[in-house]
């Protein structure tokens, strides 16, 4: 059974999530401020993170970047903030999706179920590949720079990996929503440009001239690798 982490300070809401996930055969545990969040996480290794916005204590923006700092674990974001640029501050700081309140509990499982469906996705095709110093593992799902290994998010992971599979092709924003994201998404598009930044962030000791990220202005993008 996976472990999901609920971390909502409203106890009504936190107990119907807890009911409905238990239901769908989650374990599910519970932090109701900020400090007791970092605590469960570090102790209990969740699968998933749901994540309210408004907590007392740290809010959920920092224990979403305490929780970057130290992992890939796909967080999804819990807020009755229905801005587009909270909704973008989400996406920016790495989270993997984002419900905003009032939602029902039947769709929140089944967006914490296509989250792990995603993040637990390995691309087909030749196992281990070498794009200059930069070395991508599509079995263990990792990508090593110079021997290191580079810190992505899920997404972006995902992102990075199906790129890296079709090198050199250009892929529209919407083709990366439908192959990364999913059918289901209902989000902007405008996340693919965020995650590109984001990954272009963790690539840049790559050497320019063994490859790159590049964007073509009205059709997407393409990781280009010059061999």
């Amino acid at each position: 059974m996976k472990n999901i982490l609920i971390v909502e300070d409203e106890l009504p809401i936190s107990r119907v999530l807890k009911a409905y996930l238990e239901k769908s055969q989650f374990q599910v545990e519970q932090a109701f401020t900020g400090d007791e969040a970092v605590r469960k996480f570090d102790t209990v290794n969740p699968a998933l993170v749901l994540l309210d916005v408004m907590l007392p204590g740290k809010s959920g923006w920092s224990i979403l970047e305490y929780i970057r700092q130290k992992s890939s674990c796909p967080v999804i974001m819990l807020t009755a903030l229905g801005q587009i640029d909270n909704k973008l501050m989400g996406l920016h700081q790495g989270a993997d999706d984002y419900i905003t309140k009032p939602f029902i509990a039947d769709e929140v499982v089944a967006r914490v179920q296509a989250v792990l469906r995603r993040s637990a996705h390995i691309i087909q095709g030749d196992q281990l590949r070498h794009f200059g110093s930069l070395k991508v593992d599509f079995k263990a799902y990792t990508v090593t720079l110079h021997g290191i290994e580079l810190a992505f998010t899920p997404k972006d992971l995902s992102l990075f990996l199906f790129l890296a599979q079709y090198k050199n092709q250009t892929f529209t924003r919407e083709q990366l929503i439908e192959q990364v994201w999913g059918m289901d998404y209902e989000g902007s598009d405008r996340a693919v440009d965020l995650a590109i930044k984001r990954i272009r962030r963790s690539l840049e000791n790559w050497p320019a001239a063994e490859g790159e990220i590049r964007t073509y202005r009205g059709l997407g993008y393409k990781l280009c690798v010059y061999e």
